[in-house]
């Protein structure tokens, strides 16, 4: 594992608010290692970083994971340009299809169980997007597996893959 300062670069990033499953944040850092993106970790966690579930979903991929660590969500915010940030969550009008994928967005989720905060929706009405569930039964899908599709949805979009 890489630790970098907080502050963020110009290529596509993933950030995670308060993420609290430690299964999920590893296997989203494995994605990270896959596709060369940097991960934010924002907030309280709800875990240790050495947790060793974490760990384990990581695999021995740590080592190709360049992280960064923000001890709040206000001082992830101030730290980078809000055209930037682009917010996925079930409250979205617009799906994760329409999102304006740039080379330097930031893709930020919530939390397993809370999601994105009112505080951020309401902040940020348009830069927030949906990934279309088939079935009204289901709330919404696991944080690892939306992080996948919106990830690879973007990369596909920039010609990437």
């Amino acid at each position: 594992m890489q630790w970098q300062s907080g502050t963020l670069s110009a290529d596509m990033e993933i950030a995670l608010i308060e993420p609290r499953i430690p299964p999920n944040t590893g296997n989203i850092a494995r994605l990270c290692a896959a596709t060369r993106l940097p991960l934010h970790l924002v907030g309280r966690l709800g875990f240790e970083i050495t947790d060793r579930h974490l760990k384990r979903a990581g695999l021995d991929y740590w080592e190709h994971v360049t992280m960064h660590r923000h001890e709040g969500i206000d001082e992830f915010l101030q730290s980078i340009a809000a055209s930037r940030l682009l917010f996925f969550s079930t409250k979205g009008q617009a799906t994760h299809l329409e999102a304006p994928y740039q080379e330097d967005s930031v893709l930020v989720f919530g939390s397993e169980t809370q999601g994105l905060s009112s505080e951020i929706l309401n902040e940020h009405p348009s830069r927030i997007f949906r990934i279309p569930l088939l079935n009204p039964a289901v709330r919404s899908l696991n944080l690892s597996g939306a992080v996948s599709i919106v990830v690879y949805e973007a990369l596909r979009q920039l010609g990437r893959i």
